[in-house]
């Protein structure tokens, strides 16, 4: 009996250790923020993300409805990240989630998710670069120039770098005569000259002889992909 009760006292008082243990610890953690630095971290995020959306993105797409999410979400990434010290795999289960929630009934631009991911990466980067206090300047340094890397390369691939887009059209033609396939030189003529697009390509997908119209699809090259879909979906 004695036995049982000194080993419940030890259980115990090894208890009480861990657990003082683990409250001083987070009283550390907690009391342990640098908010100078963080200030510092948060100027610098605010900054390259103003440069990256109000500068590069919004002049060239003029979308004012993703400049809100935009901010938005780089704040509360780079927030989470600064205070709480979670681990990088949180804030992609975060841009998960926000997906699922946001873009089911919704459809996005290639470009516009892209925007999104270099947000989460610029939080990311000036939430969690490790700044060695011996070697601050370089430590300081190192998260600047991966700051500037992004933003250049963002801003070269989305404004100097143009590529030729194929874009394609649907139109309902009324000439039923010239769909022949030995007459295609002359269906593409006519439709260059009615649209004026540079055509090279022209596909015929449906006869409607009743009508006497037919649906063609017609390629052309532009710098621009005029073909996209609509930020705005249905709710299926």
């Amino acid at each position: 009996m004695q036995n049982i009760e000194k080993t419940a006292k030890q259980i115990k008082d090894s208890l009480k250790a861990i657990n003082s243990d683990f409250l001083s610890d987070g009283v550390a953690t907690a009391t342990s923020i640098d908010y100078f630095e963080l200030m510092i971290r948060f100027g610098v995020n605010m900054l390259a993300v103003f440069i990256l959306i109000r500068l590069i993105y919004y002049p060239n797409h003029k979308n004012k409805d993703f400049l809100f999410t935009f901010f938005v979400f780089n704040f509360v990434i780079f927030m989470l990240l600064s205070t709480t010290k979670l681990k990088p795999g949180f804030a992609f289960g975060l841009l998960a989630v926000f997906s699922i929630m946001r873009y089911r009934t919704v459809t996005v631009p290639i470009k516009e998710m892209g925007y999104f991911f270099i947000c989460l990466a610029l939080g990311m980067i000036n939430a969690l670069s490790i700044i060695d206090f011996p070697h601050v300047f370089s430590s300081w340094t190192v998260m600047l120039l991966c700051n500037g890397f992004v933003l250049a390369l963002t801003l070269i691939l989305d404004r100097y770098i143009q590529l030729t887009h194929e874009n394609v059209k649907e139109i309902t033609y009324e000439r039923v005569d010239l769909i022949t396939p030995d007459k295609r030189d002359e269906l593409t003529a006519d439709l260059k000259a009615r649209t004026g697009l540079p055509i090279h390509r022209v596909e015929i997908r449906n006869i409607n002889f009743l009508r006497d119209t037919a649906k063609v699809l017609v390629y052309y090259h532009a710098k621009e992909n005029e073909s996209r879909q609509a930020v705005t979906g249905d709710d299926d």
